[in-house]
């Protein structure tokens, strides 16, 4: 080796993810890349006078995580939003919202977020429960899946939609008995009129039409929307992040992404997607082309587009293949037709984009797989690595296809009931008895050959790593018949940093530990291979450490 080493780390239990060479002690960095793994000493013998050294101390050394599913520029935004996640009963909801109102008395528009459906127990949330706790200012709440929002009378007479609006399929105003806004929300269409008072839609345009500004943004707007992505990036290095896959995109968060790294890189590399909606013609697919040339870098890229199906089973707009146990005559409206979507995956994949899409019903999934297999047939089989997103519910018989058709099963440890403090109810019921044991079935889709994918969706769940290991160790059966889903800790480890790469065609660059590969890599405050799995929160990552600059310092 010639040259000193930049960085060294020495002292840890090294996790290399590598199978030739599990384990180690100490790594050395230089010019962004891994230089050399082995033993404390050795490593210890080639640190130049200008070499930084990092003693782990005896803590896990592991690769950098990757989250593959997350939406960064309005996760970052709502860092700033009235946080309800855990609050239950009507009182501890008014003191919170009223306390969060008084240190904002200049806000047009009070947003909460992470409330569960569940919050007043079997009662359903209306514009009358919100009025009664804040009648004379614009206030909404969404839920932890960010598919439902709640809304009060003042925010919904602002938007204009306390009367109802014409929305297109799977998007719903619920109506009370009176004939107005009940103010239950379902889906992008029906809430984003009072999102939109809180001044913030363009942090939300990735998700909400996949288009761009307009008016185009003003230096001193552009300059606010660098720094809401810089929160958004510094939260996920706190977190030991080290690789980002969002799930929403435009231009835009592109090129506020190459202006902060322009300006003083990126402590994180990210890729961003073109969204295509329900709305556009195959024509739009021409943008996602250009976007996925003009950014391809080890820190910036695009090269894939992402599309929504379904819903969310809490407010039953998942697409089954069944009726809801709790619906008998629903099951759920798609945002594409089946024949639709075939086209729209056909006219990606012969462009040579990844494709992922938003699946959560079993219809969906089989809808989407239908789809991936229609590509294939028309343009003939490639390494396309097409990705389905959630899989909360499949059918059996679509279980095997994942390995047929080289597709990746990116699924959110979090998301289970039951799973970091998520009630059971009304998710299970919905669900039904019958669907239980192939409803976030993890296990059963890696130990049918598919790459299976961890992430958190944050901002619907909180992004840490770590919590997300730790959900799917401790995942437990809702029923006795129902077969183990939870993963060991070296497997949950694998979906956060090796498939995590193997998603992205980046498996011989990164998600390892191993000379020649970016220097992507976490310490931690202690061995997570001595903890218990009910105490695995308690570790933290006290450096993250990404293209060999140190991004977070605990």
């Amino acid at each position: 080796m010639s040259g000193s080493p930049d960085l060294i780390v020495v002292n840890g239990r090294v996790l290399t993810m590598d199978e030739d060479h599990p384990a180690a002690e100490a790594i050395a960095v230089r010019d962004g890349r891994i230089v050399a793994v082995g033993d404390s000493k050795a490593i210890a013998a080639l640190k130049g006078p200008a070499t930084r050294v990092i003693d782990a101390q005896g803590g896990s050394v592991v690769p950098g995580f990757i989250e593959a599913h997350m939406h960064l520029f309005s996760g970052a935004a709502e860092l700033a939003h009235l946080q309800l996640a855990g609050l239950h009963g009507f009182d501890a909801l008014r003191d919170a919202i009223r306390a969060y109102a008084a240190e904002r008395p200049d806000a047009p528009m009070l947003v909460g977020q992470g409330v569960d459906y569940s919050v007043l127990g079997a009662e359903r949330i209306t514009r009358h429960h919100l009025d009664a706790i804040l009648p004379d200012r614009p206030f909404c709440m969404a839920a932890p899946d960010h598919h439902t929002v709640w809304a009060n009378t003042k925010a919904l007479e602002a938007a204009g939609i306390l009367h109802g609006r014409t929305l297109g399929p799977g998007n719903e105003i619920v109506i009370g008995d009176d004939g107005l806004a009940n103010g239950e929300l379902r889906e992008g269409e029906a809430f984003g009129p009072v999102l939109a008072l809180a001044g913030e839609e363009r942090v939300r345009l990735g998700l909400s039409t996949g288009g761009e500004p307009d008016p185009a943004p003003s230096a001193a707007e552009r300059a606010a929307d660098r720094d809401i992505m810089r929160r958004g990036l510094a939260w996920c290095a706190r977190h030991g992040i080290t690789s980002i896959q969002n799930m929403d995109g435009n231009l835009y968060q592109l090129e506020l992404l190459a202006a902060i790294e322009a300006e003083e890189g990126l402590p994180c590399r990210v890729r961003i997607p073109f969204h295509f909606k329900n709305f556009m013609d195959l024509a739009m697919l021409d943008k996602a082309s250009k976007m996925a040339e003009r950014y391809r870098s080890e820190w910036l890229a695009s090269g894939m587009v992402k599309v929504f199906f379904d819903g969310v089973l809490d407010s039953w707009t998942a697409v089954m293949l069944e009726p809801y146990a709790d619906r008998p005559d629903w099951l759920g409206e798609p945002l594409f037709s089946p024949e639709r979507f075939k086209e729209l995956a056909v006219a990606i994949d012969r462009r040579g984009l990844q494709i992922a899409v938003h699946s959560i019903g079993d219809g969906a999934v089989r809808a989407v797989l239908d789809g991936y297999e229609a590509a294939r047939k028309a343009n003939g089989a490639r390494d396309s690595r097409h990705r389905v997103e959630h899989i909360e519910v499949i059918s059996a018989a679509d279980v095997p296809r994942f390995s047929e058709l080289g597709a990746i099963a990116s699924m959110q440890p979090p998301h289970p009931p039951g799973a970091m403090g998520f009630p059971l109810e009304p998710t299970v019921s919905r669900i039904g008895r019958a669907r239980w044991p192939l409803s976030y079935a993890w296990r059963t889709l890696k130990d049918a050959g598919a790459h299976v994918v961890f992430a958190s969706d944050w901002p619907v769940s909180p992004i840490d790593p770590i919590r997300g290991m730790q959900a799917a160790m401790l995942r437990k059966r809702w029923a006795e018949s129902d077969p183990d889903q939870s993963f060991s800790l070296m497997e949950a480890l694998a979906a956060y940093t090796v498939e995590g790469a193997y998603a992205e065609f980046a498996e011989t660059a990164k998600g390892r530990l191993k000379p020649g590969f970016m220097a992507d890599l976490v310490v931690l405050s202690a061995d997570i291979e001595a903890i218990a799995p009910q105490n695995l929160h308690d570790v933290r990552p006290l450096v993250t450490i990404c293209g060999g600059k140190v991004t977070y310092e605990g």
